[in-house]
């Protein structure tokens, strides 16, 4: 068993070292961010899944591929980066890249990759917002379970189960057993004795007591028995009024839960801000889309616009089909010539979720 476990441990420590070894670019696609992964011996859907937190099923249907045929040496496949695995709030795991392209800058690159202007300052070490064709900058951590594994591993393998013990156990158990057992039995004896003096005394009484008790007992079981009748014949009655209940209610939490998962992770938090501070503006506005990889498993929808602070939750109206969606504001989009035209972007999940047809303007409606 020890040389088993040594064996797994050593396996998931290889390709922990060779994930954290190449260098993630990170791409996207119409199925949304991704970074690329080139398979080495032994690597298979299952143990390439284990390594970056993605499942095996999710992973052969994000590369168009079939699980029962496997995988080849040196074969690049894509591997779908989502709050499982991918983070640009903390910078704990390998560091995922951004190449530039020409005439970006720092306002850019957060929008498009859904991080922070003050991380991506910290993360690269940098003051200016341009930078020239081909710069690469941090815009994440991808992190994966082989890492957390390893730290966990370690204490496992000092447990050592003694097999002397249970037997040791036992007897003692045994012995508690007997110890205990014996004052009962004595107990059981003097509790016996009373019984007896108890019946000597009732004998010597009188025989109307006797018929009086008797007559006490068939009264108290003749309106028992009425009791019960009622409740049998009232029971199966209540029963079904209650079950029509259950399973009114059933009905009803599902449509809300249903309704609560289409329209996103943040419908708590904005009636939370609602009681608040009640909703005081309406807008109807025109909407572009912008690309980031949250929203598509999680539901986390997020928006730009100017002229609110950052952090707050916008209750977003598709007027074409009355959907709802709530985001989450990001920041600022000012001062950006793709943005003419425009009042706000919301992610691409969010559209998705909106069924918007139009991928360059369309017509929404705000609350907030």
């Amino acid at each position: 068993m020890k040389n088993v476990a040594l064996l797994v441990c050593i396996t998931s420590f290889s390709v922990c070292l060779s994930a954290q070894s190449e260098q993630l670019i990170i791409k996207t696609s119409s199925k949304g961010y991704y970074v690329e992964h080139k398979v080495t011996a032994k690597e298979n859907f299952y143990s390439i899944g284990r390594s970056f937190n993605v499942h095996p099923k999710h992973l052969a249907l994000f590369n168009s591929l079939d699980m029962s045929r496997g995988l080849s040496i040196g074969q690049t496949i894509k591997i779908p980066l989502s709050d499982t695995n991918y983070s640009h709030k903390s910078d704990f795991g390998t560091p995922v890249y951004y190449i530039t392209g020409s005439n970006e800058t720092v306002y850019n690159i957060s929008t498009n990759n859904g991080v922070l202007m003050e991380r991506l300052r910290k993360w690269n070490q940098i003051a200016d917002d341009k930078f020239p064709a081909g710069s690469k900058l941090i815009v994440g951590f991808l992190f994966n379970s082989t890492q957390q594994g390893m730290a966990v591993a370690n204490p496992k393998k000092e447990i050592v189960v003694d097999k002397r013990k249970p037997d040791s156990t036992k007897s003692a158990v045994a012995k508690s057993e007997n110890v205990v057992n014996e004052p009962r039995k004595e107990e059981i004896k003097k509790e016996e004795e009373p019984k007896k003096e108890d019946v000597t005394k009732i004998k010597p009484g009188p025989a109307k007591k006797k018929v009086a008790k008797e007559d006490l007992q068939k009264n108290e079981q003749g309106i028992q028995g009425k009791e019960d009748v009622t409740q049998i014949e009232q029971a199966p009655a209540k029963k079904e009024v209650i079950k029509e209940d259950l399973r009114k209610n059933e009905q009803l939490t599902e449509a809300k839960d249903g309704q609560k998962s289409t329209q996103g992770y943040f419908r708590t938090l904005f009636e939370q801000q609602v009681k608040q501070q009640p909703i005081s503006k309406e807008q109807t506005v025109t909407s572009g889309i912008f690309k980031t990889a949250s929203g598509w498993s999680d539901t986390k929808y997020y928006l730009l616009m100017d002229g609110i602070e950052p952090g707050t939750i916008v209750r977003i109206t598709n007027p074409i089909n009355n959907k709802i969606i709530y985001a989450k504001l990001l920041g600022e989009m000012n001062g950006l010539k793709q943005n003419q035209g425009l009042n706000i972007r919301i992610s691409n999940a969010a559209a998705s979720a909106l069924d918007v047809s139009e991928t360059d303007k369309f017509i929404v409606k705000l609350n907030y």
